[in-house]
């Protein structure tokens, strides 16, 4: 299904270079960031108070933020927990104060606002678990992007594999760029965004790939360049429905979902507008670099389809 035809192909590899070009300044630039300023890291990795509170009624959210703010805790968490009456708070560490004289402090001020709230629970979230899930989700990063080799060194070629997670990781580093330049908290919904991301782009990659991997098979004339140039003009019209579906849907964890959900949909958003980019003017530009040819698709003694004799 496509919503339009493009009859002449983009000469996207004509700019090839100028986007290279801006690809790698935007990486060093995430890069200098993530070193210089560092992450805003969220209470699941720095470890913090957890107090689970019961309202007799509905409670309101934003409200309860709002005035928590304006009692000296602008950082702290809230949200539903299982029902519209129970709310969980996240608390970050506080030097000098303990986790049972911050959850005493916080429930004062509770009560100043709703007086017949409970405490349910309270729980502290020690810096070493923080570390563990630092670590834990690294690992994860790392045995996705390996597993994403794999499974393109073996569909496709090497070339093909190596463009896909320079691509990907481009991706990643930018978002946790972003994150770091604007100070955005970076937390476990974030480090989730970020492994979704990692398959949501490698799909679209593959997309490309393997209409180019057909063209070389198909098309008889044209050098690399318009192979590719072919290749992603013709997956075009159905990459633009697939992300606008896509950022709609992400749009609405964005605007409507609270903030528990808007640092995981930004990323999301995020990842979309980057791995698209990337998809079309960073990995097909690398296989290209790296010396593809028709030769790698044909065995030997086999013509291409348009050659073959009818």
């Amino acid at each position: 299904m496509e919503l339009f035809r493009i009859k002449h192909d983009i000469p996207f590899m004509r700019y090839a270079r100028v986007t290279a070009f801006f690809s790698v300044a935007t990486f060093v630039l995430a890069i200098v960031f993530i070193v210089w300023k560092g992450l805003n890291l969220g209470v699941d990795f720095t470890g913090g108070t957890v107090m689970e509170m019961r309202y007799t009624q509905a409670a309101e959210i934003q409200k309860i933020r709002e005035y928590l703010a304006s009692h000296g805790y602008p950082d702290a968490s809230v949200q539903n927990f299982g029902t519209s009456r129970d709310v969980l708070i996240r608390l970050a560490v506080k030097p000098g104060v303990t986790s049972a004289q911050l959850s005493e402090q916080v429930l004062n001020v509770l009560k100043q606002q709703v007086a017949d709230v409970k405490l349910q629970r309270v729980e502290f979230v020690g810096p070493q678990v923080g570390k563990e899930l630092l670590y834990d989700g690294s690992l994860a990063l790392l045995a996705v992007s390996a597993g994403i080799v794999l499974y393109l060194m073996v569909r496709f070629e090497w070339r093909f594999a190596v463009g896909a997670i320079i691509a990907t990781f481009h991706d990643v580093v930018i978002i946790v760029g972003l994150f770091a330049f604007f100070q955005w908290e970076f937390s476990l919904t974030v480090l989730a965004a970020l492994l979704a991301i990692l398959g949501y782009s490698v799909n679209d990659t593959v997309v490309v790939f393997d209409r180019i991997r057909e063209n070389f098979r198909k098309m008889r004339k044209g050098t690399v360049a318009e192979i590719i140039d072919n290749a992603i003009t013709r997956t075009l019209s159905r990459t633009i429905m697939t992300h606008v579906m896509t950022q709609l849907m992400v749009f609405s964890m964005l605007f409507l979902g609270g903030e528990i959900l808007f640092y995981f949909a930004l990323a999301l958003t995020i990842g979309i507008v980057v791995g698209t980019y990337s998809s079309v003017l960073v990995a097909s530009p690398i296989v290209m670099w790296l010396g593809v040819s028709r030769e790698d698709f044909i065995k030997a003694g086999k013509k291409p389809e348009a050659e073959a004799t009818p």
